[in-house]
């Protein structure tokens, strides 16, 4: 199996378990009194399937993306950037007040 694909299975593998954790997280502290609605109905099951799938789909892409953008190669040599500027020095400016006087 090519390498590029046996990574994305990999990772989306992790994305799905990432989402049975979340998941599980959102049940354990009760979140919009999700796991009374779950529990409750007839098709909680079905629900708590959905919510899996559908998180597992983003926390898959995320990680996948994420593999792949952790694989580019470090840039060598410094990483300040180019300065603007060697020196700054504070500019001088005049300014004239004009006086004027106000007639009641």
């Amino acid at each position: 199996m090519p390498k590029l694909i046996r990574l994305y299975i990999t990772q989306v593998a992790w994305g799905f378990v990432i989402s049975a954790v979340f998941v599980g997280v959102l049940l354990g502290f009760n979140v919009g009194n999700l796991r009374g609605l779950i529990l409750g109905s007839e098709i909680g099951l079905i629900a708590l399937a959905m919510i899996w799938f559908m998180n597992g789909i983003v926390f898959a892409g995320v990680q996948f993306a994420y593999a792949i953008m952790s694989m580019a190669e470090k840039p060598d040599g410094p990483r300040g950037g180019t300065p603007i500027a060697h020196g700054f020095r504070a500019a001088l400016v005049q300014q004239e007040i004009e006086k004027k006087s106000r007639a009641l």
